[in-house]
């Protein structure tokens, strides 16, 4: 019996950290009712959609700012050292957030300061582990070790519906505290585990560049976030005089960042890494890939939660736990094709198999937008299956592309700027599909709650006032599985109306059937956006060139070869 090679000990504590991270990224998405029901605060109240924004962007918004910085910070003092580091981090503010006694917006507030903080483990985690993994394996074998991480991180952001749909409903603290037991053995196990085996260079730290680039990203993720909340009697907030600040404002410190990156010794940002091809493409490909799955989980927890399920007589306190079943075979097509690419793209080359992935997600894109609302779950399942594997023979491939072309030295800085562009895109296909969603309802949903509304009772007086509403309300209802009809008419109305009719408008079926047909117009522009981008990337991915791999110092491979070497067990 012999030890495992260093390279698969590395694989194993990156592959756990990834899934801790992202697991966590969406566990709290599934969750959002019966979390908002434990702090006792109304999520769809004015005022209070700041909170469930927050509570799901503040976690991948501290991450896409800090995600650069670290790397570079790995580069310099170790990356394994900042990786460990990741680990105790996240498992601390895991523990501050299942123990909060606050409740209301204190309770809120709480949460969302803590999960900033278990962002910063989480981007210490995902800054790093890319880079652990290119030093650990040769070149060969990059691609699968690359596979299985992006695979992790992926397929961790699916699971972790599944996983908030079962433990949420027994306690919402235990979505947080599940974390706990895993991080304590991954820490202690990272920490003894795991060594230095890439290349470390001494180097000042990057100071303006590190304060305009995160002042700058996080205005312009501000901007988002409040730009699709309504303004001023409008639908959204984009003409918010706050939200352009914020937009123009963190457009310009990132202009700026840009320049100071030229001007600098130790940049941050290594810019003139956009001179190698494979890198540049291979970015590229990443951040448009991420927009256009980046929205992708909201609008399937909406059509799932908000609509199919109820209208098959899913009770909406069952909803959360089924989407994240229903969206199963999604994460088996990651699973299946993710691994495969990678060992595959070892050998080929990243290009076909990323570019043909985007096409397949193109195509899955294309085939939802046929799909009526009411579908057939085997027509849903083979499209969320077709969809996966797409993005799946992209992740692996595109992310050794990228490492792969890195010199060693630079790559946790890389790897970061890599983690950067995903993402911080898909904070931004957030804010792009909810405003393409929140427009298409907006043109058809009014004049269909007015009728459907009169047509149960309501007076039209009411049933105007209700459909000129935001429809982020709306929206944000059938993200949660909720039926707002009884918040929205109020007790006055409802106890107005005959019992029977006031049971329907509040039952289950009622809210779910009316917003289908606006949901579906909404969705075609989403989806439409969606293909778009995957498109896009194809072509990127397509410019990247031929199988590249930049030369590594005899340094380099010698320690690879230290650490790889198979050892005796006592």
């Amino acid at each position: 019996m012999r030890k495992l090679d260093y390279k698969w000990i590395a694989l194993s504590n990156t592959t756990m950290g990834m899934l801790m991270a992202t697991i966590n990224s969406s566990i709290v998405l599934i969750a959002l009712p019966d979390i908002f029901r434990g702090i006792r605060i109304d999520p769809l109240a004015p005022g209070n959609t700041s909170y469930l924004l927050w509570l799901i962007l503040g976690f991948l918004v501290v991450m896409a700012v800090l995600l650069v910085s670290l790397g570079r910070l790995g580069d310099i003092y170790g990356r394994v050292r900042m990786f460990n580091l990741g680990f105790a981090v996240f498992t601390l503010f895991s523990i501050l957030l299942s123990v909060t006694w606050l409740h209301g917006s204190e309770g809120a507030l709480w949460l969302i300061l803590m999960r900033i903080g278990q962002g910063v483990g989480g981007a210490l985690l995902f800054a790093n582990s890319n880079a652990i993994l290119t030093d650990a394996f040769p070149a060969h074998q990059r691609g699968l070790a690359l596979g299985v991480n992006s695979i992790a991180a992926i397929a961790g952001s699916f699971l972790g519906l599944v996983i908030g749909g079962v433990l949420a409903p027994v306690s919402w603290r235990l979505i947080f505290l599940v974390s706990v037991p895993i991080g304590i053995v991954a820490t202690a196990w990272a920490y003894r585990s795991l060594r230095e085996v890439g290349q470390r260079r001494a180097a000042t730290i990057d100071w303006w560049g590190n304060i305009t680039f995160a002042l700058g990203l996080v205005g312009v993720m501000i901007g988002i976030t409040y730009g699709i909340q309504p303004y001023a009697g409008h639908t959204m907030g984009w003409t918010s005089p706050f939200v352009l600040t914020m937009l123009l404002g963190g457009t310009a410190l990132l202009i700026v960042f840009c320049v100071i990156e030229t001007h600098v010794d130790d940049p941050m940002f290594h810019i003139d890494l956009f001179r190698i091809r494979a890198f540049t493409a291979g970015n590229v490909a990443a951040l448009l890939a991420a927009m256009g799955r980046g929205g992708l989980q909201f609008i399937l927890i909406i059509w799932l939660q908000g609509i199919w399920l109820p209208e098959h007589g899913y009770a909406f306190d069952r909803t959360p736990l089924w989407a994240g079943i229903y969206m199963l075979p999604l994460i088996a097509g990651f699973l299946v094709a993710g691994p495969a690419s990678g060992w595959l793209s070892d050998r080929f080359g990243a290009r076909p198999f990323a570019t043909g992935g985007m096409l397949l997600a193109a195509l899955s894109f294309a085939l939802l937008i046929w799909l009526p609302v009411d579908f057939a779950y085997g027509w849903f399942a083979a499209i969320l299956l077709l969809n996966g594997i797409g993005m799946g023979l992209f992740a692996a491939p595109n992310s050794a592309g990228v490492m792969n072309s890195l010199p060693p030295a630079q790559r946790g800085a890389g790897a970061g700027m890599l983690a950067t562009f995903t993402n911080s895109a898909s904070v931004l296909s957030i804010g792009v599909f909810f405003t393409l969603m929140i427009v298409g309802l907006a043109s058809a949903l009014p004049h269909t709650m007015q009728t459907g509304l009169e047509a149960h009772g309501v007076p039209p007086a009411d049933a105007a006032r209700i459909s000129h509403l935001p429809p982020v309300a709306t929206l944000f209802a059938s993200l949660l599985g909720y039926n707002p009809m009884a918040t929205l008419l109020g007790p006055t109305t409802l106890h107005a109306l005959p019992a029977g009719q006031a049971a329907e408008l509040t039952g289950r079926s009622f809210f779910p059937h009316l917003i289908a047909g606006p949901f579906h117009t909404a969705l075609v522009d989403a989806f439409a956006f969606a293909i778009a981008a995957c498109l896009i990337a194809a072509v990127a991915s397509l410019l990247r060139g031929a199988k590249y791999h930049h030369a590594e110092t005899p340094q380099h491979a010698a320690a690879v070869r230290t650490h790889d070497h198979v050892e005796e067990l006592v």
